[in-house]
């Protein structure tokens, strides 16, 4: 997983975003200004930074100039279409508003160390490996017919693991927004995906959430 430095002056934001960092793996560091966002650049080499924009001291563009080498995601209150350009522009790879939701800042994680290539291409659960770059699955090293939807939700609960998922949110980042099943069609292809890749005890069910894949990292 990926070593990140975190740069954000809310320490609540911080420390959630930290916890779930953590959760699925990456190891974090946490500053809360720009001046020590910069000397722990300096001091320590990381995959990628998750930085605020409104910092006391020096502002999160001021950061970014010195330190643009490193992979960044902006992450700010700042709405403003100028804001987001001049973030991009400089060189950011991705940039985030306030409010937002926990799942997708992981998302959006993932997919920059993915491009950055800080991220491994494969990932392994006990006899399952999944190769994203193929899309494929394999259970003790034997190919594993899954549908599109299959793999979708296989990569969804890894990309999210050791994180509780409802039903509903499992529909949507897997069928979309505008899908017009119910929920039994997560039950449904969870028992599958249980069956066929012997995670009988790895897909966890979340009583009156949904459901967890369980990783030990």
């Amino acid at each position: 997983m990926a070593v990140i430095l975190i740069v954000e002056d809310e320490i609540a934001i911080n420390e959630l975003i930290k916890k779930n960092l953590q959760l699925v793996g990456h190891q974090c560091t946490s500053v809360f200004d720009g001046k020590s966002a910069i000397s722990e650049i300096r001091s320590h080499p990381y995959d990628l930074i998750i930085l605020d924009i409104m910092l006391p001291g020096l502002d999160g563009f001021e950061v970014f100039e010195k330190m643009k080498e490193t992979p960044t995601i902006f992450l700010t209150a700042r709405t403003s279409l100028s804001d987001r350009v001049k973030g991009l522009s400089m060189g950011a790879d991705d940039y985030l508003t306030k409010p937002f939701e926990m799942l997708e800042l992981l998302a959006r994680v993932e997919a920059v160390l993915r491009r950055t290539q800080k991220n491994k291409s494969s990932f392994e659960v006990g006899a399952v490996r999944i190769d994203f770059d193929s899309r494929q699955v394999f259970y003790r090293d034997q190919p594993v017919e899954c549908t599109p939807k299959e793999y979708e939700l296989v990569e969804v609960l890894v990309n999210n693991r050791n994180i509780a998922l409802s039903r509903d949110r499992l529909l949507e980042l897997v069928w979309g927004y505008d899908y017009e099943g119910d929920t039994r069609t997560i039950d449904v292809h969870i028992q599958k995906l249980r069956k066929k890749l012997g995670w009988e005890n790895v897909i966890k069910t979340v009583y009156k959430v949904g459901y967890r894949l369980e990783v030990n990292l």
